[in-house]
């Protein structure tokens, strides 16, 4: 009976642990791969246990309490020797096998990660895939990510990382467009041309193009008539002729090869070498994680 109330007690402070990281029982509860309710339920009881108030709920917010506060950075540190132990016991399997959670941006989820998950389910089908795609950065040990792979100098000493192979940041447009208005040959000349630009989410900042003029690089930024939040939507709007815009090499290339865009400016493209995997120290050993970035690596 002991165990079983230490049991409860133990769930508790795991579910506590997660829903004062990320800020909802919704969230909280997708990261442990349970319903919320039963998150809900499991801080109740853990609550009656201890005899304290640990989260103030309203319709509209989470807050921790004062108590919550003090109990949940042990119950972090707690969450993650249970990690640590899962990962050990992981480790002694040689086969890759289990859930395997990696988040990216929407570009690199949908262009470079999805499309080599099929072969790599193929070499390990005991891996279940869970990718998680959003252009805001979460606390990846918060989260229980197993990888990451962002864009951008990044920075994090809980985190081993690994380059991946450099992309080229290209101006493109659609075949209607260069017809009825030209070719620009010089960045100068984008400013006789519509453009569509990025606004990243993380930042709310638009985007800065970046070109290599002789022996050194500019960056300039259109003015545009079109302004979006996501890279799907940019190339969209290109493909039906909305002017000219920048983007990776790897988010253009199936309408490159369709025909829908057109490389533009082509000898001033850059090359950049910021796109990087990332993994928690405690998952240095999980043979699911070494599989999958051996695989990522020499896929892309």
């Amino acid at each position: 009976m002991k165990e079983q109330i230490a049991l409860e007690r133990l769930t508790g402070l795991i579910a506590f642990a997660r829903v004062g990281s990320l800020g909802s029982f919704t969230a909280a509860a997708r990261s442990l791969s349970i319903s919320p309710s039963a998150v809900s339920k499991s801080v109740q009881r853990l609550e009656q246990a201890l005899g304290l108030s640990l989260i103030s709920r309203t319709t509209r917010s989470l807050t921790l309490t004062p108590e919550g506060r003090d109990l949940h950075e042990r119950a972090l540190r707690l969450l993650r020797d249970a990690e640590e132990i899962e990962q050990v016991a992981k480790t002694a399997r040689a086969e890759p096998s289990g859930t395997l959670r990696i988040a990216a941006s929407l570009p690199i989820g949908i262009h470079m990660i999805a499309p080599v998950l099929p072969a790599f389910r193929a070499l390990h089908p005991k891996v279940m895939i869970d990718l998680r795609l959003s252009d805001q950065f979460v606390d990846i040990v918060e989260a229980g990510i197993d990888v990451a792979v962002r864009i951008g100098d990044l920075s994090d000493s809980r985190l081993l990382s690994r380059r991946l192979a450099p992309h080229r940041l290209s101006c493109f447009a659609s075949p209607a467009y260069l017809a009825a208005r030209g070719t620009p040959a010089h960045p100068d000349d984008l400013a006789e041309h519509d453009t569509v630009n990025l606004r990243y989410q993380s930042s709310g900042q638009v985007l800065r193009w970046p070109f290599r003029v002789g022996d050194r690089d500019i960056e300039i930024i259109p003015s545009s008539g079109i302004v979006m939040d996501a890279s799907e939507a940019l190339m969209a709007a290109l493909v039906a002729g909305g002017g000219i815009g920048i983007s990776a090499d790897f988010i253009a290339a199936p309408f490159l090869a369709r025909g829908d865009l057109l490389p533009v400016l082509t000898d001033y493209a850059v090359e950049r070498h910021n796109i990087t995997a990332l993994w928690p120290e405690s998952r240095r050993a999980n043979p699911a994680v070494r599989a999958f970035l051996t695989h990522l690596q020499g896929a892309v």
